[in-house]
């Protein structure tokens, strides 16, 4: 399908009505056939490693010509590990239970009747995203085991390896008798296309952008149907004052450099200033030698040069840096006096992505759970963690903050919906 499709509306309607039809049929599937698809379509990424190469190949060429940032470049790579990674997450999903259908609550009434709720595929999702072609697998599988169709639009700069991608798993639907409709990619990088999938609400029941913020933030404003979404992912490290201090090192390198681009990577480092003066000095040789970036308020950037940390690293910190979703070898430090004042600046500042504390005091890590406004909140682990699959969700369809239907990374559950089940046996209302 080539750029100018001659009639966007009309091409994006027939997707829309195929994806209609093929949510009927995937929401009557039994369990054993949508994991069969599945474990098909683990085996066919293993398999077709050659042809998913070559085809990100292409895309990694095209884009760097066109200058695409380095994060962008970076989640646009299919490597064998991203591969596999992808591939283990259908398989995890194929070994978890099917939730579809289960009742729950079921409590009889003082009339007779009982009363309960079954969980229920939404039908049908469109999913936007920009630059990682692997959400295409984990969207895929999502709504092959959800019981749900999507209709996938990824960015134009990721077309070709999308388009391998998307025929392995129509190839793994149709060798489980599902429809291939089920999972339906945009095959236009035409813009128009993003604007006529988030406006068919009689096709179309919930949309969910993935990618940077200006997107959301447009998904957001022009949807007619309904949005979950995460505009940024602002993540603070907070170390308190009783915290390991070689605990306390690891896990913010890791939540900082193991990886810049995802929205999960840590972007502000909050210390109390009960442990700043021994733990800053560490914890910056580490940043400096990695090439971080440290953008501080007057206390840390005292500690850190009467230290003799790397000069060039440090920089005096602007408001606006308390904000900031680098995506990038830069942090924003801060001393606090203590957790109340990190809690305050989190909920003040942060995103409300995920936020990590670092201690050894079981009422601040309790304190801290409740009262940090966060999807994911976490005690002495590496914010990196916030991921569907680390969490045993077998793959994510991404991360919400929102905090009506779904929140954090968004599983099986987070495309499901509830409705009542009532049960009776002749009973009429009396009054």
């Amino acid at each position: 399908m080539s750029k100018n499709i001659s009639d966007i509306d009309e091409y994006m309607r027939t997707l829309g009505v195929q994806a209609r039809a093929a949510a009927a049929c995937i929401a009557r599937a039994d369990a054993a056939a949508k994991s069969a698809a599945l474990r098909a379509l683990a085996r066919q990424l293993r398999t077709a490693g050659n042809t998913l190469a070559a085809a990100n190949a292409k895309d990694l060429e095209r884009a760097a010509a066109a200058g695409l940032a380095p994060p962008l470049l970076d989640r646009l790579k299919l490597t064998p590990a991203v591969i596999e990674t992808v591939a283990q997450g259908c398989e995890q999903l194929a070994a978890m239970p099917d939730v579809i259908g289960e009742v729950t609550g079921l409590r009889q009434q003082p009339s007779g009747i009982r009363v309960g709720q079954m969980r229920v595929p939404i039908g049908v999702f469109g999913m936007i995203y920009e630059s990682r072609p692997n959400v295409t697998i984990e969207a895929a599988s999502l709504a092959i085991k959800s019981g749900n169709a999507v209709i996938l639009r990824g960015g134009s700069e990721a077309i070709e390896s999308n388009k391998a991608l998307a025929q392995l798993v129509g190839n793994a639907l149709e060798e489980a008798g599902l429809p291939r409709a089920t999972v339906q990619l945009v095959q236009t990088t035409a813009r128009e296309a993003v604007g006529k999938l988030i406006a068919m609400p009689e096709w179309v029941d919930l949309i969910i952008p993935r990618g940077g913020k200006g997107l959301i933030e447009r998904i957001s404003g022009e949807a007619k149907v309904p949005v979950i979404k995460h505009l940024d992912g602002n993540c603070h490290v907070y170390v308190d004052e009783s915290a390991d201090l070689a605990l306390a090192v690891q896990v913010t390198d890791n939540a900082k450099t193991q990886k810049y681009s995802p929205c999960n990577a840590a972007e502000s480092l909050l210390v109390a200033h009960a442990i700043a003066a021994e733990f800053l000095p560490r914890m910056g040789a580490v940043f400096a030698a990695k090439g971080v970036q440290m953008r501080c308020d007057a206390a840390a950037g005292a500690i850190l040069r009467d230290a003799r940390i790397a000069q060039a690293k440090i920089v005096e910190a602007v408001p606006a840096d308390w904000f900031e979703e680098y995506l990038a070898p830069i942090i924003s430090i801060k001393v606090v006096s203590d957790v109340d004042e990190a809690i305050a600046h989190i909920n003040h500042y942060s995103s409300h992505h995920t936020d990590a504390i670092l201690t050894r005091d079981h009422m601040n890590a309790q304190r801290f759970l409740r009262e940090v406004d966060s999807a994911s909140v976490m005690v002495n682990t590496s914010t990196r963690f916030a991921d569907g699959f680390e969490y045993g969700l077998g793959a994510e369809i991404g991360i919400s903050t929102d905090k009506f239907h779904a929140r954090g990374p968004v599983g099986i559950e987070g495309l499901t919906s509830l409705k009542y089940v009532v049960l009776g046996q002749g009973q009429v209302r009396q009054a």
